[in-house]
């Protein structure tokens, strides 16, 4: 399996075989992961919540599903590569800010922040 610096230079390659990193500036590729993550959503509309478990599952939607998730990943490699901002690292801090705005105590089992 690629690690992360592994795909961002295969994509990296991969843009730069086609010359498209001119149309890669930040904005465009935010408004990339915004229209993916879209049609993302768009294959779980119409599927009722207690069955998005099965239909992710399931042979057909779960190609699909998937290779949303790539194009997802994908641009979001490309907007952290083009701006300079270290995915992992990025998450890292952010599940550390998490973990002090949501305290176990006043989170667990709870869809709202706690106050």
């Amino acid at each position: 399996m690629p690690t992360l610096p592994e795909l961002t230079a295969a994509l990296r390659a991969f843009v730069a075989e086609r010359d498209w990193a001119q149309f890669h500036d930040p904005k465009n590729l935010a408004m990339l992961v915004a229209s993916e993550a879209g049609e993302l959503v768009a294959e779980y509309r119409w599927v009722r919540g207690d069955d998005a478990d099965a239909h992710s599952r399931s042979g057909e939607p779960r190609a699909r599903i998937a290779a949303e998730i790539a194009d997802v990943g994908i641009a979001l490699l490309l907007l952290c590569d083009r701006i300079g901002v270290d995915l992992t690292q990025a998450i890292a801090d952010k599940l550390a800010a998490n973990a002090l705005r949501y305290p176990p105590d006043r989170s667990r089992g709870r869809p709202d922040r706690p106050t």
